[in-house]
């Protein structure tokens, strides 16, 4: 029985793949750069992207407050103008007051999307 020369390429060709497997598992046991050259984060690194996921969530969360307590404050505002005004009369201030709440309200509620 004799071994032709594409029996010792095909050999040549799982011998080669066993050793590449071999040293990608060693490579991942150490914890190195896998083949798309991350590796895998730390406890420590964790742990502080959680805190500073939080940390965006409170302040994420402050922002949208303050922000809905001043279109409350820009709304009640709005309604002062147009009570004092008339069926005839409409004043300039109340068409900025709306557009300002308009553009307060599209801020509010992406920075509420941001979160989803």
């Amino acid at each position: 029985m004799t071994i032709t020369i594409t029996k010792y390429v095909q050999i040549g060709i799982l011998l080669g793949c066993i050793a590449t497997v071999g040293a990608l598992q060693r490579l991942a046991a150490q914890g190195l750069p896998d083949v798309s050259g991350r590796r895998p984060p730390t406890p420590e690194e964790i742990q502080m992207e959680k805190a500073r996921l939080k940390q965006a969530g409170k302040e994420r969360q402050a922002a949208i407050k303050k922000d809905t307590d001043k279109l409350l404050r820009l709304a009640t505002e709005l309604k002062q103008y147009v009570d004092k005004s008339n069926e005839n009369t409409l004043s300039m201030d109340v068409v900025k007051k709306a557009a300002e709440i308009e553009k307060l309200a599209k801020e509010v509620k992406d920075r509420m999307k941001e979160g989803y």
